[in-house]
């Protein structure tokens, strides 16, 4: 056990940064492309920003809210999930949390315990790995987005990283970094392995209201009883600064999610929550419309400047910068990007990629990410 001044095992093991550093100025003297960070250029839609609520429309708004969030928000997240997935949703199934982000940290130490392993189908939201070593668990990385191509490969590579202390497996889709969508019957059999193993499912479906080719399949409507579904107010209607967003999963687990919570952060922003409640109830649905349109477009133009097949959603490309390195490794790579004006996310945050990089192509006006993906590719292509 630590004691003064010594740190916890746990927070060493945390990372405090999964981006690339700019080290120096860029040459031409102009700020840096931010396509390290994912995050949209777009302001909220009209009714769903902060400008937008009063008290005398919200009597309260700075008060705190119940810890599980608004009844009435719970009620509509319940009405929109159900519609969505087919799984008849009720309030007490539902958690608004800071931030899905938080909503993941919080299932982590709900359902996991010190010592056991949860699998993360690689490469993953680099968050996810320090919330299971920040509750003292330990994160398994299973490499399968960037080279698995069927469901029954998937099951097998799955199998292949689980052991005894394997109590539950994360996955998100749309697929931050590569873009890809995890195919409903690769679900199927994925969460088939998964129910007979007794595993948790921690599904990220932060990116859901942003494909661009194909469907969106949600876990929880293949395998209810043992999923817990993650969203994002702040992907969805570009709220990230509101730190927002809701689970949705079987009650017991729910119930113990909202323990962690109470004592974490307590409840989510009230202002934010009801930003949220607008943005369900129609305020952002033409804004919504409009942001999938122009990122399908940007994400098209930025996969075929790099040599890349086009995202099926997300807003994310995971190239493989391996034929541009030299013997200075990524860390190299890297410090000429940001030297050459563009940051972007480096491909061991995201587990065992050490010669990727991920970069989004919504964190600043489409000019900007044009002029940012010619830097990149310039020198992926040298």
């Amino acid at each position: 056990m630590p004691r003064f001044p010594r740190i916890a095992e746990s927070a060493q093991g945390v990372k405090g940064s999964v981006y690339s550093g700019l080290k120096k100025k860029p040459a031409s003297g102009k700020p840096p492309v931010p396509l390290h960070i994912g995050d949209t250029w777009m302001e909220p839609a009209e009714g769903c920003r902060m400008q937008d609520l009063t008290v005398e429309d919200h009597p309260g708004m700075h008060r705190y809210s119940p810890v599980p969030g608004y009844p009435q928000l719970r009620d509509r997240i319940a009405e929109v999930h159900g519609e969505r997935t087919g799984i008849e949703t009720e309030r007490g199934q539902v958690v608004v949390t800071g931030g899905a982000t938080a909503g993941l940290a919080a299932v982590v130490g709900a359902l996991v315990s010190p010592g056991e392993e949860v699998l993360l189908v690689a490469p993953y939201w680099p968050l996810i790995a320090g919330s299971v070593r920040a509750f003292g668990a330990t994160p398994v990385d299973v490499p399968m987005m960037t080279e698995v191509e069927t469901a029954e490969a998937a099951v097998e590579r799955l199998e292949q990283y689980r052991t005894d202390k394997t109590v539950a497996v994360y996955w998100n889709t749309p697929h931050n970094p590569t873009g890809r969508l995890l195919p409903r019957d690769w679900l199927e059999a994925m969460s088939q392995w998964a129910r007979k193993n007794d595993l948790w499912i921690f599904s990220d479906d932060v990116y859901e209201d942003y494909v661009y080719e194909g469907e969106h399949a949600y876990t929880r409507t293949v395998s209810p009883d043992n999923t817990i579904s993650v969203h994002s107010f702040s992907k969805a209607y570009g709220m990230a600064g509101n730190r927002c967003g809701y689970l949705a999963g079987p009650n017991e687990a729910i119930d113990a999610v909202k323990r962690i919570m109470t004592n974490i952060n307590y409840s989510a922003c009230s202002a934010s929550q009801l930003a949220a409640l607008n943005a369900l109830n129609g305020a952002a649905d033409e804004w919504v419309a409009n942001a999938r349109e122009k990122y399908a477009q940007l994400g098209r133009e930025a996969a075929e400047a790099l040599g890349l097949p086009g995202p099926k959603g997300s807003t994310f490309l995971f190239p493989d910068v391996s034929h541009a390195l030299d013997e200075r490794g990524l860390d190299g790579f890297l410090g000429d990007l940001a030297e050459a004006g563009v940051l972007v996310a480096p491909g061991p945050s995201f587990g065992p990629y050490n010669q990727h990089v991920r970069m989004c192509f919504t964190a600043a006006p489409p000019d900007e990410i044009r002029r940012g993906v010619d830097i990149l590719a310039s020198k992926i292509q040298r």
